[in-house]
């Protein structure tokens, strides 16, 4: 009673698993329309990492530090051997560089007098 019992669950699921399903739809998508007014790929530039900075079409608002801020350098040398960072007027958490004119830093939650690092020099200063 067993073995035929299972061999007609069998021949159940056989028929069931050979029935012929039909596909699902398929979709047709159109092609997006973009403007062809870009040029690709776009010109290559030379790099320079020691040449001036070339404007853009738009000119910045003004140029900041893009990498994360200035960590606290270990003392060893007395902070009276190092230059202070020169403040820029409106912006109490910028100072210019006095190794890399021109580059502004940031150095939001760094008391006055601390040592921090430029990072585009890796040369220590002071916080005004």
């Amino acid at each position: 009673m067993k073995f035929s019992l299972s061999l007609a669950l069998l021949a159940a699921f056989l028929l069931a698993s050979c029935s012929e399903e039909p596909p699902p739809p398929t979709t047709h998508q159109r092609p997006g329309r973009y403007p062809a007014t870009a040029e690709y790929p776009p010109q290559q530039q030379p790099f320079n990492p020691n040449g001036p900075v070339q404007p853009t079409s738009s000119p910045p608002a003004e140029t900041t530090a893009a990498s994360p801020p200035p960590t606290a350098a270990p003392t060893k040398v007395a902070k009276g051997d190092y230059p202070y960072g020169i403040p820029v007027p409106g912006k109490p958490h910028l100072v210019e560089s006095p190794y890399s004119p021109g580059k502004y830093i940031d150095v939001e939650g760094f008391p006055p007098g601390t040592e921090v690092k430029d990072p585009y020099t890796d040369k220590i200063f002071l916080v005004p």
